[in-house]
């Protein structure tokens, strides 16, 4: 479990957590506030019951403020939605729920990773550029909602040095890291 700091003034407890049942009408809230075509309620509820999926919230207070998934399936991981409450935004809860998520698929053995961000949100892509994914391609009119393309980004391994300082890294300034 993980604890995050608001800033240093203010210090707000976050937690990092499964997803379980009794959240899922919340992240469906929050996931309306976060993107124009938000999943359903059954859509989470297969998720969190997908042996192959892995399911986060972020809670502060008890109550849910984010959500992140991903499909770990062979040495993949499959970014599937991260979404935070916007008045919590800048405060780092995405990304640790990024890095969570990456934990995760690396325990469980994943060697890549790879999600779609829209073309048009530089503030996603520019996150996921710190922590090694790379842009490889593109799906044209891939958002319903817009015909917006998303660009398709990889990591492709690991598992390799280079990657593994920069990632250790990272987590270090977030307050993750081994010293």
């Amino acid at each position: 479990m993980m604890v995050l700091q608001r800033s240093q003034k203010q210090q707000l407890p976050v937690t990092i957590e499964l997803m379980r049942l009794e959240d899922a009408e919340r992240v469906v809230e929050l996931d309306q506030m976060c993107f124009p075509t938000p999943w359903s309620l059954s859509a989470y509820i297969t998720e969190i019951s997908n042996s192959s999926s892995y399911y986060i919230v972020a809670k502060t207070d008890n109550k849910v403020i984010g959500f992140a998934g991903e499909w770990l399936i062979m040495d993949e991981a499959h970014i599937t939605t991260i979404g935070v409450n916007p008045e919590f935004r800048g405060q780092k809860v995405g990304e640790r729920m990024l890095v969570d998520l990456l934990d995760k698929a690396m325990e469980q053995g994943a060697r890549r990773a790879t999600l779609e961000v829209r073309r048009n949100n530089q503030t996603a892509q520019t996150l996921y550029r710190k922590y090694g994914f790379r842009v490889v391609a593109a799906r044209k009119a891939y958002y319903s909602n817009n015909n917006e393309d998303a660009l398709i980004m990889w990591i492709d391994n690991m598992r390799e040095a280079g990657f593994l300082k920069v990632y250790q890294a990272n987590k270090q300034r977030l307050g993750q890291g081994n010293p």
